[in-house]
C-alpha cells in the first residue's frame, strides 16, 4: 500500500465529512461582520470549529474504538447517555441542516421547489450511501473532496484578487470570543468524535495494519484535513471581511438570507454568471458528503450496541433519514435558533472529553474525567438558561465567573478542577509510597 496516497485520501474523507452547511455559509458572514478584526475572529473560529476537532481525530487515533470510549472513564451509564445524545443531536440538527442550505442555495434559485420535496429526494440518496458504506472513504476520499477543495480555492483565490480589500466596520465587541462561540455552529467538534468513529470502522474493514501503523496514519490525516480546513475557513473569512465595503446586505432579510446573498454576490463576484453554478455545485456537495457522514457514524454506533446488528444499521440509517427529511424542511435559520441551546450545554462537555483523552494516561484518570465532566455540565447550565428565558439576577451572580460574559463560564472552573485533582493524586500517590 502507498502510505502516503493512503493519508491523502484519508485526510480528503476527514475533510469532506466535515465540511458541510455551517462551514461554508458561517465564515463569510462572519468576516463580513467581522471587518477590520476578521483575523481575530478567523482565529478563534479556527479553535473551535478546526483545532478542537482534530485534537478529537487524534483522541479518536489512540483509543480506536467507538464514541462509547471516549466517555466510559466518567462511568458507563454516562457515556451510553452521552453517546445516544449525541447521536440524537446529531442526525436531528447538523445532518437536516445540510439539506436546508442545499435547498436554499442550490435547489429553491434554480427550481423553485418545494423543501420537502428537496429534503426527501436529498436523503433517500444519503440513505443509498449509507447502506453501502464500504464505499464511503474511497468515493468521497477520490472523488467528491478534491472537486470541493477546488471549487473553494477558487472562489478564495479569484474572490479576493477581484475585491478592493478595504474592510467595513467591525461589528464585535469580542472579536475573538466571537469567532469561538460561531465555531461551535459548525458543530465540527461533534463531527470529530462521530465521523472518527466513521473513519476508524472503515479502516478497520479495509486494513490489517498494526495498531500503531493506523494511530500513525490517522494522526497524519487528521493534520493534513485541519490544514485544508484551515486554510479554507481563514480564506472564506478573509473574503467576506475585504467584500464587506462592497456589498450591502439588506438588514431587513433574516441572518440566513443574508448569509446566502453574501456568498452568491462573492460567487457571482469573482466567478461571473458562472459562479451561481460552481457554488450549487459546491454546496451540494459539501453538503451531501457530511450528511453521508453523520448518519453513517449514528448507524455504526447502534449496530455494535446491538450485538453487531446489520438490521439495526439499517433501522438507524432509515430513522435518521426521515429525521433528516422531517427537520430538512426548516429554513437554515431555524435550524440554527434550535441548534444554539443544545450545543451551548453539549458542546462543552464535548471539548473535555475531547481534550482529557489525548491527555497522557497518568493524568487522565477517572477521577479527573468524573469531576472535569461534572463541573463543566454545572457551568453550562447558566449559558443555556440564559439563552432560553434571559434572567438579570442569573447574569449578576454569573458576573463573578470568569469568561462567563461570552458563555465560556466553565473553561476556568474545569481548568481549576483539573489542576486541583492533580495535585490531590500526586500528593496521594507520594504517601501512598511513603506508606
Amino acid at each position: 500500500m502507498n502510505k502516503f496516497k493512503d493519508i491523502l485520501l484519508i485526510a480528503f474523507a476527514l475533510f469532506s465529512l466535515f465540511f458541510g452547511a455551517g462551514n461554508l455559509l458561517l465564515p463569510p458572514f462572519l468576516g463580513y461582520k467581522a471587518g477590520d478584526d476578521w483575523f481575530l475572529v478567523a482565529l478563534g473560529f479556527v479553535i473551535t470549529a478546526v483545532l478542537i476537532p482534530i485534537i478529537g481525530i487524534i483522541a479518536h487515533a489512540r483509543l480506536q474504538g467507538t464514541l462509547y470510549d471516549f466517555g466510559k472513564k466518567v462511568s458507563p451509564n454516562f457515556s451510553y447517555v452521552f453517546c445516544i445524545l449525541i447521536y440524537v443531536i446529531a442526525v436531528a440538527i447538523p445532518s437536516p441542516r445540510t439539506a436546508a442550505a442545499t435547498h436554499e442555495m442550490a435547489i429553491s434559485p434554480a427550481f423553485g421547489t418545494d423543501p420537502l420535496w428537496t429534503s426527501t429526494v436529498y436523503f433517500l440518496l444519503v440513505l443509498i450511501f449509507v447502506l453501502n458504506r464500504a464505499t464511503i472513504v474511497n468515493l468521497i476520499g477520490k472523488f467528491l473532496t478534491p472537486v470541493i477543495v477546488a471549487m473553494l480555492l477558487l472562489v478564495i483565490g479569484i474572490g479576493l484578487f477581484s475585491s478592493e480589500m478595504l474592510t467595513a466596520t467591525p461589528q464585535f465587541e469580542t472579536p475573538l470570543a466571537s469567532g469561538i462561540l460561531e465555531g461551535y455552529q459548525t458543530f465540527d467538534a461533534i463531527g470529530a468524535i462521530v465521523v472518527g468513529a466513521v473513519i476508524i470502522i472503515s479502516i478497520n474493514a479495509l486494513s490489517t495494519a498494526s495498531y500503531a501503523a493506523k494511530k500513525d496514519l490517522i494522526i497524519k490525516s487528521g493534520a493534513l484535513a485541519g490544514l485544508g480546513l484551515f486554510t479554507i475557513y481563514a480564506g472564506l473569512i478573509a473574503v467576506g471581511a475585504y467584500y464587506g465595503s462592497e456589498i450591502d446586505l439588506n438588514a431587513n432579510l433574516s441572518n440566513d438570507m443574508q448569509r446566502a446573498n453574501l456568498l452568491r454576490t462573492i460567487s457571482t463576484v469573482s466567478l461571473g454568471s458562472f459562479g451561481n453554478s460552481v457554488l450549487s455545485i459546491l454546496i451540494s456537495l459539501a453538503c451531501f458528503t457530511t450528511a453521508v457522514g453523520i448518519v453513517t457514524g449514528s448507524a455504526d454506533y447502534f449496530k455494535g450496541l446491538c450485538n453487531n446488528s446489520e438490521f439495526a444499521y439499517v433501522i438507524t440509517a432509515i430513522l435518521g433519514c426521515i429525521m433528516g427529511i422531517v427537520v430538512g424542511q426548516l429554513d437554515f435559520n431555524s435550524i440554527i435558533i434550535v441548534a444554539v441551546p443544545v450545543l451551548l450545554f453539549i458542546y462543552p462537555i464535548t471539548i473535555v472529553l475531547i481534550l482529557l483523552n489525548v491527555l497522557p494516561e497518568r493524568l487522565a484518570s477517572p477521577l479527573v474525567f468524573r469531576a472535569v465532566v461534572c463541573i463543566t455540565f454545572l457551568f453550562s447550565i447558566p449559558d443555556v438558561i440564559g439563552f432560553i428565558r434571559p434572567s438579570e439576577s442569573l447574569k449578576n451572580i454569573m458576573t463573578h465567573v470568569p469568561l462567563s460574559e461570552y458563555n465560556l463560564g466553565w473553561v476556568w472552573p474545569a481548568i481549576a478542577t483539573s489542576l486541583c485533582i492533580w495535585l490531590f493524586e500526586f500528593f496521594k500517590s507520594k504517601q501512598d509510597i511513603a506508606s
